[in-house]
C-alpha cells in the first residue's frame, strides 16, 4: 500500500493536445510529475488561463508564410511541448538547491515562457524567469489573470510616455489586456475613451474609461475626435483609418501577444539579416513586482469571466472561441 501511495505521488493530471485541431484533441492525462533542479522552483499549480492565443495555437492557426517555421518550432505532426497554458499563481512545494529568492509555502503567480506547461497539477519553473510573489490581496484566481495581459498592458502604456491630461482611446478594451490597459491608463492621468462591445460598456466604465464607445454603432475614426494614444490590445483595428484620429505627434500602439509573431521574428531574425523587433512584452518579475503593488494598491483589479475546472479544458476552449468573453477565462486546478 505505501509503496502505492508513493507511485501516485510521482503522478500528476495535465491537460495534453494530442494534434492540432478543434478542442476536441485536448485529454486529460496522467504524466509524471516533474522535479525542481538545481536553479528551480516546484509549483502546485492552483489556477491559470485560456487566452485567444491559446486557441490560436491550438487550432494551429497561423498564416500561410509562418506555417513552416512555426511548425518546426512547436512540432511538425503534433505539438512536442502537448501541455500548453502560458500563466499561472500557485504554490511554491520545493525549491533547487540554488535557489535563494523563494522557499516552499510562498504563493507565486508566473509567465510559463514558450515552455508553456501551465495547464497541470505541477510545474517547474527557473528563478530565472517571470516568477513573484502573488498579490496578497489577489485569490489564485485572480492573480492567474495578471501575467500576461497586465505585463502587455504596462509594458506598451509606460512606452507611450502618457501624462496627466493626454487622451488615450482603447480599441478591444475588455479583453485579457484591454481591461488591465484601462485600468493603468486611469493611473497614469490619461482621459480614457473604451471602445468594446454593446454587453460591455458598463464595465469599461466601472474601470474608469471617461467614455465608452459601442463598436457596433460608432466608428471611432469617423467621429472627429483626436487621441494622443490609440492603443489596440487585440491586432483588429483599422490601421490606415486610425492614424487620422491621431494627434499630430500621436502614438499608434498595436498588442497582439499571439504566438505567430513571436515566431515569425525568430524566424526573420535568423533567415535574414534584417532586425526585427516585435513589441511584445518583456516578461520578467520586474514587470510582475509592479503589477503585485498595483494590484495591492487597489490601482488594478483582474475582470474573471468564467472559470472551468482542468478537466472541462474543451468547454473552455469552446467559450473563448465564441469570441464573447469580457476580461479573462480561469482554469480552476483544485488541491
Amino acid at each position: 500500500m505505501h509503496h502505492y501511495l508513493h507511485l501516485l505521488e510521482k503522478i500528476l493530471r495535465a491537460i495534453e493536445a494530442r494534434s492540432y485541431g478543434p478542442p476536441e484533441v485536448l485529454a486529460l492525462v496522467d504524466v509524471p510529475k516533474p522535479t525542481a533542479k538545481d536553479n528551480q522552483v516546484l509549483i502546485r499549480v492552483r489556477a491559470a488561463t485560456v487566452t485567444a492565443g491559446d486557441c490560436e495555437l491550438r487550432r494551429f492557426d497561423f498564416p500561410i508564410y509562418l506555417w513552416l517555421p512555426v511548425r518546426l518550432f512547436v512540432g511538425l505532426t503534433r505539438p512536442r511541448k502537448k501541455i500548453f497554458g502560458q500563466e499561472f499563481a500557485g504554490e511554491v512545494e520545493a525549491v533547487g538547491k540554488d535557489v535563494k529568492t523563494l522557499k516552499p509555502g510562498d504563493e507565486i503567480f508566473a509567465n510559463t515562457g514558450i515552455g508553456f506547461g501551465a495547464w497541470a497539477e505541477y510545474k517547474a519553473l527557473p528563478t530565472s524567469g517571470a516568477i513573484a510573489l502573488k498579490p496578497a490581496n489577489a485569490s489564485f484566481e485572480e492573480a492567474a489573470c495578471i501575467p500576461t495581459g497586465g505585463q502587455n498592458a504596462l509594458h506598451f502604456l509606460r512606452r507611450a510616455n502618457i501624462t496627466p491630461g493626454k487622451k488615450v482611446l482603447i480599441f478591444g478594451s475588455s479583453g485579457s489586456i484591454g481591461t488591465f490597459a484601462v485600468q493603468i491608463a486611469k493611473h497614469f492621468g490619461a482621459e480614457v475613451t473604451a471602445v468594446c462591445t454593446p454587453s460591455s460598456v458598463a464595465l469599461v466604465k466601472s474601470l474608469g474609461a471617461d467614455h465608452a464607445i459601442d463598436h457596433t454603432v460608432e466608428d471611432f475614426t469617423k467621429n472627429g475626435q483626436l487621441y494622443d494614444v490609440i492603443f489596440d490590445t487585440i491586432g483588429k483595428s483599422p490601421y490606415p483609418r486610425s492614424k487620422k484620429s491621431l494627434t499630430s505627434n500621436g502614438i499608434y500602439l498595436q498588442a497582439n501577444p499571439r504566438f505567430a509573431h513571436m515566431i515569425g521574428a525568430l524566424w526573420t531574425a535568423m533567415t535574414s539579416s534584417k532586425k526585427v523587433v516585435v513589441a511584445m512584452a518583456g516578461e520578467t518579475t520586474g514587470g510582475l513586482n509592479t503589477l503585485r503593488e498595483m494590484f495591492e494598491a487597489g490601482t488594478i483589479t483582474s475582470v474573471i469571466d468564467r472559470t472551468y475546472p482542468l478537466e472541462q479544458m474543451a468547454d473552455a476552449h469552446r467559450y473563448v472561441e465564441l469570441g464573447e468573453k469580457t476580461g479573462h477565462l480561469v482554469i480552476s486546478v483544485p488541491q
